[in-house]
């Protein structure tokens, strides 16, 4: 995967990035009127393929789908954040290499592959059939310092840029974003109270299952790395530096991939919702390419999504993050997509509207 340099500008990705199709958006939306079914009966599902429409210039069905599972671990880890071992993140690429994990299951399921990519991993796993893309082995301690230099964060975000073209060359037309890494939602608490102005308390979670105890501590270490930090909303890059993780700037430079070639993105949970609260930062456009796959669990999720103004297609009290969300919502995308671009109008199935 190319890197960026230091001196090198995200302007260079961000100029090919243009707002949704307005005319197209209102095609769409006078075609919704005219099909074989009462107006607004769709209800969410109408909105959605005008959106899709507005994204692509025209109704149509997205093609081949891939779901990339960025993963990378973070310095914070070492402030008891976690009861899991750091360990783990590596153990999981392998099983998703193997095809074992949840998200293997559900993209078997429904027609989506699987991409998973090292973009921090701190354990090595060069023997894995993956996209090798390390930046860092893991990044450094957010409550003590930055946890990337500018650099860093750059590269990160180019790997996830660069793969999201790439995957658009090969023919994808609809991207997915999933992710690994042990410690990820307390970067993702300190980037979405960031962005969106909300305290630490609203915005930290359980993550793995940690108990009320571990809650409170992981709540003061996000708090804490808040106000050493105290980063404005108005730069992204300095939130990447000063937070990570490598994931979030590799996701955050995904989406912003997918809106520069025109193609939706179907976003997974919580750290999906950060990385992409720093897309917006970037280009407010990315959101006309957006689609909240589903709503997590983490209480920093919801919040996030206000923020984004999506509504989420999903809704199962998920946590398990991978990209199973986004996923399961990929089927009800295409319901969308498919209903506005094949169903009869009136018209055509000779009726009088």
């Amino acid at each position: 995967m190319r890197k960026l340099r230091v001196e090198d500008l995200v302007d260079e990705y961000l100029e090919r990035i243009q707002p949704a199709d307005e005319t197209a958006m209102r095609a769409a939306a006078e075609r919704h009127a005219r099909l074989t079914k009462p107006a607004g009966s769709l209800g969410v599902l109408e909105e959605l393929s005008v959106k899709l429409a507005g994204m692509t210039g025209a109704p149509a069905v997205p093609g081949a789908a891939v779901v990339t599972v960025f993963a990378a671990d973070h310095g914070v880890h070492a402030q008891n954040v976690s009861p899991w071992p750091q360990e783990v993140t590596a153990a999981m690429l392998a099983n998703f290499a193997a095809g074992g994990a949840a998200v293997n299951a559900f993209a078997k399921n429904n027609g989506v592959d699987v991409r998973v990519v090292d973009v921090g991993v701190a354990t090595p796993v060069e023997q894995l059939d993956i996209v090798h893309a390390n930046v860092r082995r893991g990044t450094r301690d957010l409550s003590q310092t930055d946890a990337l230099t500018e650099d860093e964060a750059r590269q990160a975000f180019a790997v996830g840029f660069d793969l999201a073209d790439k995957l658009v060359q090969d023919g994808y037309r609809c991207l997915l974003t999933g992710d690994m890494g042990i410690a990820n939602t307390t970067a993702s608490a300190a980037l979405i109270a960031t962005f969106t102005g909300a305290t630490a308390d609203a915005v930290t979670g359980r993550g793995t299952g940690i108990d009320d105890a571990a809650l409170a501590h992981k709540t003061s270490v996000v708090r804490d790395a808040l106000a050493l930090h105290a980063v404005p909303p108005t730069e992204p890059l300095t939130a990447l530096q000063a937070y990570g993780g490598l994931e979030h700037a590799a996701l955050a430079g995904y989406i912003l991939g997918a809106a520069a070639n025109k193609v939706p993105v179907i976003l997974d949970g919580v750290i999906a919702g950060a990385a992409a609260l720093v897309a917006q930062a970037f280009d407010q456009a990315v959101i006309d390419y957006c689609v909240a796959g589903h709503r997590s669990a983490e209480p920093g999720h919801a919040v996030a999504l206000k923020q984004l103004g999506l509504q989420p297609l999903v809704d199962l009290d998920l946590r398990l993050g991978e990209g199973t969300g986004a996923v399961l919502a990929y089927p009800i995308l295409t319901c969308a997509a498919r209903a506005l671009a094949e169903m009869a109008t009136f018209e055509d199935a000779g009726i009088s509207s």
